[in-house]
């Protein structure tokens, strides 16, 4: 098997060298072929690849890196440039020009009627496409595309344009449409939506049904993670979870002596011709007889699995088989890799001085989905994803330890105690994971992921609050270089019931000021935490 991939990306190869160089988008291809599909999956990989071993760590570093098959024929004015949502558009747009392929893009959406959010990023019911930009070339002229990536595409895409079903594939199509639960559905080049207002897309299937993804952030950093719960499902219409690039093809275009095609109009691929369509993922294999979503049951040899367990049933390579040490191993990793991302987001509130200024009167009207400094500097979404994985951290070594106790042929362990190695396992991973945050005096404090751990529900996602409460100290000694007056301590103090909520909400109302903010509010914090001690788990199952 290893050998045919490698062959097959000699084959591929060849095709990158011939990139478009010049600043003019030329379609030579008037069709995304399955061996275009094909490609452009290799590309992502290949990023993908250098993100995971830190060879680059941003959009324009990576795209100019010996990882992009087609770095060194990019005009000087390019930006290379993308944050979140703009990402999977950006590379998609990308491959497409280098490549002489069409490129097709919704410029403009709408909420679905019974929307109750007026922010079409939180929109209750989803979008739907009331426009879309063609990129096409006329007889005399072909587009720029310096100037379609620098801005003209990038402006019209941002997370509210992934907040649709996809069932739409004439007219104003959407631009992506949601796949089987399967390895030939999901992989290199897939998207994956969180409805909470984060995009990533997919670079890596492991043989253990393992889905890795890259993600880019506002100051153009890219970052490497695992998919797991910290990515949430919801209403069919939000289309959260799975989702591949619809294929496009130009019809009716003329074609000059050069090969070029230009002129004629770009269509979608319709749903009943992608192998790959499904809304399995909404709605289970088996669904509910009464059409409620969250109802339907996802089905394996007759045996009903929780989502997150039944995806990795399929994703595997083969009969699933799961290591419980490595799986941790996995886990931990991925925990530390958003640690580390963390301290980046913070540190950039810190340098533009943000932690220094008087706090607001009020909160925003939700702390979740916002405008201005606050969304530019703030962590709810990033600290929630964070509680979300050591949530599941626990959840899944409690799950395993049973499943091997209960004798389950895919947990694969010879040792003599699954509890106590998993603890072993715990304390040397969580104690190689290091991260550094430089603190209000400009001195470096190092903590490890135990003690971000034990820190994680008293971390600050406020940007007004100083660094050391953004990183939840509580001894004198690290809150000594705190610049924060009373009144700020007091926001923090008071902001505890919504750093214990892991429950990302966008419906309801947080506007709250500080004499308000007293407890728990409808939808807005919770009174206590979730456990997250997995040390004391293990220990009372060793």
């Amino acid at each position: 098997m290893k050998k045919r991939i490698l062959m097959l990306s000699l084959l591929i190869l060849p095709a990158f060298v011939q990139a478009q160089s010049n600043s003019r988008w030329r379609i030579t291809k008037p069709s995304w072929t399955a061996v275009a599909e094909q490609r452009f999956g290799e590309f992502v990989s290949r990023l993908g690849g250098a993100v995971e071993r830190r060879e680059c760590d941003k959009v324009d570093t990576c795209l100019r890196s010996p990882a992009n098959p087609y770095a060194g024929t990019d005009p000087a004015s390019l930006r290379l440039f993308a944050d979140c949502a703009d990402l999977p558009y950006y590379l998609r747009s990308y491959f497409a020009w280098k490549n002489g392929l069409p490129m097709s893009v919704v410029s403009s959406i709408a909420s679905r009627p019974g929307n109750t959010n007026k922010d079409v990023r939180y929109s209750t019911m989803g979008n739907y496409v009331t426009g879309r930009y063609d990129v096409i070339p006329s007889r005399n002229s072909a587009p720029n595309a310096v100037a379609l990536l620098n801005s003209t595409l990038i402006d019209m895409t941002y997370s509210a344009t992934f907040r649709m079903i996809g069932l739409e594939d004439t007219g104003r199509f959407t631009d992506f449409y949601p796949v089987k639960l399967s390895r030939e559905t999901i992989r290199p080049g897939t998207v994956i939506y969180d409805p909470n207002g984060h995009v990533a897309i997919i670079y890596k299937v492991t043989d253990d049904g393992r889905i890795f993804y890259i993600d880019s952030h506002p100051d153009n950093t890219l970052t490497s993670g695992m998919y797991t719960p910290k990515f949430s499902r919801s209403h069919p219409q939000h289309g959260a979870g799975f989702k591949n690039f619809r294929p496009l093809a130009l019809q009716g275009a003329s074609r000059n002596s050069a090969g070029e095609y230009y002129g004629g109009k770009i269509v979608g691929a319709r749903n009943d011709q992608l192998a790959g369509f499904s809304t399995e993922q909404f709605y289970g294999n088996s669904p509910d007889p009464e059409g409620v979503w969250n109802k339907g049951k996802f089905l394996y040899r007759g045996v009903a699995f929780p989502y997150y367990d039944y995806l990795r049933i399929m994703m595997a390579s083969g009969e699933l088989r799961i290591d419980p040490i490595k799986d941790m191993q996995q886990v931990l990793a991925d925990i530390c890799v958003n640690l580390k991302d963390r301290v980046v987001a913070v540190e950039q509130a810190r340098k533009a001085g943000v932690d220094m200024k008087p706090h607001p009167e009020r909160l925003p009207t939700n702390i979740y989905g916002t405008t201005g400094e606050w969304e530019d500097y703030a962590s709810p979404s990033r600290d929630a994803r964070l509680k979300v994985s050591f949530m599941d951290l626990l959840n899944q070594s409690r799950n395993l330890i049973q499943r091997h106790r209960a004798g389950d042929p895919a947990i694969v362990y010879s040792g003599a105690n699954l509890a106590a190695d998993l603890l072993a396992t715990y304390q040397r991973e969580s104690a190689a994971c290091q991260f550094t945050y430089v603190n209000s005096s400009g001195s470096p404090v190092t903590l490890n992921l135990e003690e971000g751990r034990q820190r994680v529900f008293a971390m600050s996602f406020d940007p007004y609050h100083c660094v050391e409460l953004r990183w939840g100290a509580s001894s004198p000694q690290e809150l000594a270089s705190c610049r924060d007056d009373e009144n700020k301590r007091l926001w923090y103090d008071r902001e505890k019931w919504l750093r214990y909520q892991w429950e990302r909400r966008y419906d309801s109302r947080m506007d709250y000021s500080l004499d308000e903010l007293t407890g728990p509010k409808p939808g807005a914090g919770i009174a206590q935490p979730p456990d997250v001690d997995i040390i004391r788990l293990l220990n009372s199952l060793r």
